[in-house]
């Protein structure tokens, strides 16, 4: 059996969620209140933003995602 270490046993893939710093974020969020949390693949790449923690586990979900948390 051949397993993708960044998949999860039903075979969806596994991604991370972290805060981002503010100096990180596109120039036209940078003003914005509150922190943003990213998306990213097991590469590093950077999926997707969310205002809020929670609506990025339930985005990455959403697209048959496994989401984990990095601190």
């Amino acid at each position: 059996m051949n397993h993708n270490p960044f998949t999860n046993p039903m075979g969806q893939p596994i991604v991370y969620v972290r805060e981002v710093a503010r100096e990180d974020l596109p120039a036209e969020l940078r003003a914005a209140p509150g922190p943003f949390y990213a998306i990213h693949d097991e590469t590093g790449h950077r999926l997707a933003l969310a205002h809020d923690r929670k609506i990025a586990f339930a985005l990455a979900r959403q697209n048959e995602m496994t989401p984990l948390s990095v601190h």
